[in-house]
């Protein structure tokens, strides 16, 4: 048995799938997994990280999936499968590394809203195209979160962005951006453009004064701290951001008024459903590991899987990860198809995919534990690498609002709540 046995909904999957499925499951084999125990040390340098990002990236070409043709990229944003095809890939490196799947996944994040129908900024993409098409792997960060708000500007359908303390102020043909973002995926030194998400007047919570503003990382004024050593997610570098009098030209906004606040509510789904790829590709490895471990180590001179308890405990973790593979593809379904489930933004779409991923997270939380407990002292050994996602997933766990955002979410579309 492999991981391939797990459900998923083949009906609607990408004809681009298994091609592209399969080059980047080999770069996984080849160039992450060997070496991923050794990831941890390099979560500042980046020593042994970056040349599988290289790869991944520059060398195979994936960082211009999603820009148009007509600007060297694949055109993958005008299909109708981009969620289902990203699903896979962040899938497959989330089975080898999930802070690798992050930061290969968030470089998309802000580009969504500039290279994917109905959002294609032509402009903005032969502008920044060049920087993505080149021999080096070239990122992208989402700078939202702020310090004294956390998830506050991600809690959209009650706050509506009033919240916001980054400024963003349009002087003649150009914004001036002032503010401080923290955490953001790609930060301490990695993105090289960053989708900042900012109010063009304070305290406001009319959708036209949301503004989700590009910014070259090189851009004068535009400072990064250094990365933070987290309990996990090495590979994914987070830090905190200054912008001091940052000027950009006009129109590096995203959409314009009314429409960026759209924009960034399809954020929201897009953000749900990588953090559910990276969920169900970490637990398709845990399949992986504890198949060997229960197959290869023993209890009273039979096979430790054999076992009653043993076995029960198996087979739980395995229906957790065949349900949690295709409620996965239906969030990837449900943004591929705004004409059957409704727009990327709304309400219902928002809260039905925010109960998804709230749903595979706990699943997978659960899941790990409980493979701890199997593999007892084996399991806290990083010679299993089940501690490496066991630390991982948590903070996957605990993003974008974590449990109580999703909840809040659910309840009020649900429940029609008014002040949650």
């Amino acid at each position: 048995m492999t991981i391939d046995e797990f459900s998923r909904p083949e009906e609607y999957i990408s004809p681009l799938d298994k091609h592209l499925g399969s080059v980047i499951r080999q770069w996984a084999e080849e160039d992450v997994m060997p070496y991923r125990r050794r990831f941890d040390e390099d979560w500042k340098e980046h020593k042994i990280i970056e040349p599988a990002f290289k790869k991944l990236m520059a060398d195979l070409g994936l960082q211009m999936c999603l820009f148009p043709e007509e600007v060297g990229g694949w055109g993958l944003g005008h299909s109708n499968y981009t969620a289902t095809i990203s699903y896979r890939m962040f899938e497959e490196i989330g089975r080898a590394d999930t802070a690798m799947a992050v930061a290969f996944g968030v470089t998309f994040w802000p580009l969504t809203t500039i290279t994917v129908e109905p959002h294609v900024n032509i402009r903005l993409c032969k502008e920044f195209a060049p920087m993505f098409n080149t021999d080096k792997p070239c990122f992208s960060a989402l700078a939202m979160t702020e310090p004294q708000g956390g998830a506050d500007i991600e809690n959209i359908d009650l706050l509506k962005g009033r919240t916001i303390q980054t400024t963003a102020v349009l002087d003649g043909d150009e914004w001036v951006i002032n503010g401080h973002k923290l955490w953001p995926t790609n930060t301490g030194g990695v993105a090289d453009l960053l989708g900042v998400a900012c109010t063009t007047r304070s305290g406001s919570d009319d959708p036209n004064d949301f503004a989700l503003i590009f910014v070259p990382s090189t851009t004068k004024g535009v400072t990064q701290g250094g990365p933070y050593e987290k309990a996990g997610m090495a590979a994914d570098k987070n830090s905190d951001i200054w912008f001091e009098d940052v000027r950009v030209p006009g129109w590096y906004r995203a959409a314009g008024p009314g429409d960026d606040a759209r924009c960034f509510e399809e954020i929201i789904s897009w953000g749900q459903m990588g953090s559910s790829a990276f969920l169900t590709g970490a637990m398709m490895n845990l399949y992986e590991i504890l198949y060997k471990f229960c197959s290869e180590k023993t209890y009273n001179k039979k096979p430790l899987k054999e076992n009653d308890a043993i076995a029960a405990l198996l087979g739980r973790i395995a229906g957790d990860l065949d349900i949690c593979r295709v409620i996965g593809y239906q969030i990837a379904r449900m943004i591929d198809r705004p004409d059957i489930y409704g727009g990327r933004g709304s309400r219902q779409v928002i809260s039905k995919i925010r109960n998804f991923k709230e749903f595979i997270a706990d699943r997978a939380v659960e899941d790990f534990g409980k493979a701890m407990d199997i593999l007892g002292f084996y399991g806290a050994d990083r010679a299993w690498d089940i501690e490496k996602h066991w630390r991982d997933i948590k903070i996957i766990q605990l993003w974008m609002g974590g449990k109580q955002l999703c909840q809040m979410e659910a309840a009020r579309y649900f429940f029609d709540c008014k002040s949650l």
